[in-house]
């Protein structure tokens, strides 16, 4: 009977040391009366007088406030044709993966989606954008910054600069953006990315001007961009690049990326060319620019002296010219040295396709060669440039 008593004497104990035990690491409260004792009894912290209405030195709000309304995003859809997959004996897909998300009869075409950005630049609802974000695309949806969706259609675009120009029919659209002058960008200004990065929602990220004036990059045939290390994603494309006034400065297109994310160097069309295109394209449906039917080379110094020139001459050497053409119709002929085009300096290619584009077609040309060291002057009437051709 004893040892009995005992043991539930024991075990009594035993939960009621174990209960003062929790009771005392979780609620030390219900032990010293309600009365927490600090391991310091006074700390005294200050908070800065702020007042909601005021904003921080040196922000860019303001900036933001004005431009980020006018920024869309955009969603394309298009149908694209599914390669024909291999069969098994019994006529069915013999790819498991393949028949787990389509079934055993795949449809011929699958629709895919991508995203990017654009910029409300009018009331009537006139969207700049990225040539590349809506390329082929057979639907368009605009999520305007109030968070209503509408349909868009294309009004015309410009695949050698990447300009494109959309439209949308609502109302009460948001404040359109305001165009800034390029004249007024210098390297250096610090400047503002807004776009629609991974899809994640609107986003601000900024920078600076790294430089002015780039081509030779590759992305365009007609090249003249602004170069930034404000971050630009993928989603950033025909996007806003603004100033710290919250004008437009360029339209947000490129990054130079191993990784495809973003290394500091961004580059937007300048916003007068994209101003120029537009309008172009508002006016007659597309942009048209001049040509003459020349196969240009750059001519370097070993090209220079094998042709018996100098070599510190400059400027494009005609390897071909196109019989009946603008070039061909006014005396040019392969293995002309052309120097110069109205006057101004030709360079290289890319210098000579922008001075013959900005003459536009129907125009006189005055063209000054070197022909077996002798200078000629040739009057060409340029003609109009082919659309460049696309890939299947």
């Amino acid at each position: 009977m004893m040892n009995r008593l005992w043991l539930l004497f024991a075990q009594i104990v035993t939960i009621l040391l174990a209960a003062l035990f929790i009771i005392a690491t979780l609620k030390p409260s219900w032990l010293s009366n309600g009365q927490i004792h600090s391991i310091v009894e006074n700390v005294t912290l200050k908070e800065g007088a702020y007042d909601g209405n005021t904003i921080s030195p040196g922000s860019y709000h303001d900036a933001v406030k004005k431009s980020m309304p006018a920024v869309v995003n955009i969603f394309t859809s298009k149908t694209t044709a599914k390669p024909k997959t291999r069969k098994g004996s019994n006529g069915k897909s013999s790819d498991p993966l393949f028949k787990f998300f389509f079934g055993d009869q795949p449809p011929e075409e699958e629709p895919t989606s991508s995203l990017g950005s654009g910029v409300l630049v009018s009331p009537e609802g006139i969207i700049l954008t990225n040539h590349h974000v809506i390329s082929d695309a057979d639907d368009i949806d605009i999520a305007l910054s109030d968070g209503r969706k509408v349909k868009a259609k294309i009004i015309g675009s410009d695949p050698e600069t990447d300009i494109a120009v959309l439209k949308i029919d609502a109302k009460q659209l948001p404040s359109p953006i305001s165009f800034g002058k390029i004249e007024s960008v210098h390297v250096g200004d610090v400047v503002l990315a807004i776009g629609n990065p991974f899809g994640v929602g609107q986003t601000v990220t900024s920078g600076i001007v790294s430089a002015m004036g780039r081509d030779h990059v590759g992305i365009n045939t007609f090249e003249n961009f602004i170069q930034t290390d404000a971050a630009i994603n993928p989603g950033n494309s025909g996007g806003a690049l603004v100033d710290t006034r919250g004008n437009l400065i360029g339209i947000n297109t490129a990054i130079y990326s191993n990784n495809g994310g973003s290394m500091g160097i961004g580059f937007a069309i300048p916003v007068n060319l994209a101003k120029q295109v537009m309008e172009a394209i508002l006016t007659n449906g597309s942009v048209a620019r001049g040509w003459i039917g020349v196969e240009p080379q750059n001519l370097s110094k070993e090209l220079a002296e094998s042709l018996g020139l100098p070599s510190s001459t400059e400027g494009v050497v005609l390897s071909g010219v196109l019989e009946g053409g603008p070039a061909a119709r006014g005396g040019a002929k392969p293995g002309d040295v052309l120097i110069a085009v109205n006057g101004n300096t030709t360079k290289d290619v890319r210098q000579l396709l922008n001075q013959i584009a900005q003459i536009g077609p129907g125009n006189e040309a005055n063209l000054k060669i070197l022909r077996k060291d002798k200078e000629l002057e040739l009057k060409i009437q340029t003609g109009k440039r082919p659309k460049p051709k696309t890939l299947n």
